[in-house]
């Protein structure tokens, strides 16, 4: 990612890269390849504080407020979830707060997702995201 990326340059990229595949069964072997790729969490982040509320599996999130900007790290013990995630930090992270709290995530719809994912999952994707932008709304109120 380069720092002059926007939100919406980094989803219109992910949008291209799933259009590339022809079946679900491609794109959710991609979402695994995401999650493989994400670097592994340190263990004294994976306590109950950092666990995302409304996700099925266990989804441990945290975040750093530097230089302006917030910096996410997570990690899942579920291969799909780990995938999503990355895919999350990958338009949210190294982003201000106020770009965060205005990002529309309209990727998610467009790449089928919400449609795709069991229910439980989807509602686990909305968590992410909200507690992505609790986060945000956190570092912003502290920062003011």
């Amino acid at each position: 990612m380069t720092e002059t990326q926007s939100i919406e340059q980094i989803e219109a990229e992910i949008v291209d890269e799933f259009s590339l595949f022809e079946n679900w069964d491609d794109k959710y072997e991609y979402i695994i390849d995401l999650g493989k790729k994400l670097p592994p969490l340190a263990e004294e982040h994976k306590k109950d504080e950092n666990k995302v509320k409304g996700c099925q599996s266990t989804v441990w999130l945290v975040a750093d407020y530097k230089d302006g900007k917030i910096f996410y790290q997570a990690d899942s013990d579920a291969i799909i979830v780990k995938g999503l995630i990355s895919m999350l930090i990958r338009v949210l992270s190294g982003h201000t707060p106020d770009e965060i709290l205005n990002a529309k995530m309209d990727f998610i719809n467009k790449i089928g997702m919400t449609s795709h994912l069991a229910q439980t999952r989807s509602n686990g994707l909305l968590a992410m995201v909200k507690q992505m932008k609790n986060y945000a709304l956190a570092f912003k109120a502290l920062n003011q």
